[in-house]
């Protein structure tokens, strides 16, 4: 801040940390009477905080295992978003317990892949990447296709050179891309709009009055969009909206026989 920051990314103190960012009030209150002070109301703060505390326990089912502030993630540099994820895939595989040496991966895998910058979607190919080299018990045993794309250039130049063994497996001979990578790419909206009112037509599908944002919605997630179109005006085919569990009454012990 001292040395001439624009902005720091806060969030407020009910949803800070662990996975998030630093407290807002916390940062406030350190630079409160000082050349940098906020401005910020400390009190409507505290207002807030209190709104969206309530609104997390709605969705203590989807708390991960991270309290408070943790030093492995500034050690493996990974951003919050993509340890839930990282959390979520090896929670499936039955294998919580190897967090640390996922963790322990990562950084590793990055080296690897030219010290790409962990941002979507890229912090998600090294995540995966580095749970398969753990899940597997041999580093590279699976290579996953987007860690392939990034070792064939398909993703841009990396800060530095990828592992030229690893380039040299993925490239099989061919030559790796060296010029903009979405020059490369065909045109596909066209074809897309008209598979997914041809997919409407013959399921029965009432697709929006602008048929474009159907269309793109499947283009932005075309694993589940058809069936979101599909289900749209059906609740019942999706999971019911988070609710507060209700406290359950502590039950009175019994007193010993006279």
């Amino acid at each position: 801040i001292e040395a001439g920051v624009d902005g720091v990314d806060t969030a407020i103190s009910s949803m800070s940390a662990t996975y998030g960012h630093p407290a807002t009030e916390a940062l406030v209150a350190t630079l409160a009477g000082t050349e940098h002070d906020t401005g910020l109301d400390i009190l409507k703060l505290e207002n807030i905080a209190a709104y969206f505390r309530e609104v997390r326990k709605k969705y203590h089912a989807f708390e991960g295992q991270l309290k408070g502030y943790d030093s492995r993630i500034l050690v493996a540099q990974v951003p919050g978003g993509m340890l839930t994820n990282l959390e979520g895939q090896l929670k499936q595989q039955n294998a919580a317990d190897k967090l640390d040496q996922v963790l322990a991966e990562i950084p590793r895998v990055r080296e690897d892949l030219g010290f790409i910058p962990l941002v979507t979607p890229t912090s998600q190919i090294v995540g995966t990447q580095a749970v398969l080299n753990v899940l597997t018990g041999e580093r590279y045993k699976t290579i996953a296709k987007e860690t392939a794309g990034i070792l064939k250039g398909e993703y841009g130049h990396t800060p530095v050179p990828v592992n030229a063994a690893l380039q040299a497996r993925v490239l099989e001979g061919a030559a790796p891309v060296t010029c903009r990578p979405a020059d490369l790419l065909k045109p596909e909206l066209a074809e897309l709009e008209a598979d997914v009112k041809r997919q409407a037509q013959e399921k029965g599908i009432q697709l929006a009055e602008n048929a474009i944002d159907d269309v793109l919605t499947v283009a932005l997630f075309p694993q589940i969009g058809l069936k979101f179109l599909e289900n749209r005006n059906n609740p019942a085919a999706f999971e019911p909206v988070p609710q507060v569990e209700a406290a359950q009454p502590v039950a009175k012990a019994e007193k010993p026989a006279a």
